[in-house]
């Protein structure tokens, strides 16, 4: 099962607290961190990534929204809204490797995200979120079992994940799973 940590640094008391908390999850297995801090500005969120890239070497870090901070700091990859561009049209800028992510909450939307050329897709919520109100009702199992077998690309589970409920959400074929609180942090 493929494990993404999804940022948020208001849950911490300090920026290095939180550094912290992502070698521990590094250490946990943690192969990909997705760096969703939307306020920072954009020398704020270098720094930021910079400091992750160094603490976690071997986990792939990817910037939400942010291509331009994920190709001037050399992340791994950018995780994107639904509503932004086809990452066909940013591959040409992007390195080779450069993983381009999509946030999904239908079938429909990861099917667009598969066509438009996303390397992986989140798709939510697949249960009531835990660290935030969201005002898309749960999908649940069998609409993320359905959602899976639509495409071919990776899906990551994502929405109200624990470690009780992982294993249904990759036995109904997600990729693996996504969370912001999910690791212990």
């Amino acid at each position: 099962m493929k494990r993404c940590w999804i940022t948020n640094r208001t849950l911490f008391a300090s920026i290095d607290e939180m550094l912290a908390c992502a070698t521990r999850a590094c250490a946990m297995g943690v192969e990909m961190i997705q760096v969703r801090e939307k306020d920072l500005a954009a020398g704020e969120l270098c720094e930021l990534v910079h400091r992750l890239l160094t603490v976690c070497p071997r986990t792939r870090i990817i910037v939400n929204s942010r291509l331009d901070v994920a190709l001037a700091v050399a992340a791994h990859g950018v995780h994107l809204p639904g509503s932004s561009p086809a990452p066909s049209a940013l591959r040409a800028i992007c390195p080779p490797g450069f993983l381009i992510g999509e946030s999904c909450h239908s079938i429909d939307e990861l099917r667009a995200a598969e066509r438009e050329g996303a390397d992986y897709a989140m798709l939510s919520p697949v249960f009531a979120p835990i660290s935030k109100a969201s005002v898309l009702p749960p999908l649940g199992l069998k609409a993320l079992r359905e959602a899976c077998a639509a495409v071919t690309i990776p899906v990551y589970a994502l929405g109200g994940i624990t470690e009780a409920n992982s294993a249904a959400c990759v036995e109904a074929g997600a990729a693996g799973v996504a969370g912001i609180s999910l690791f212990g942090c």
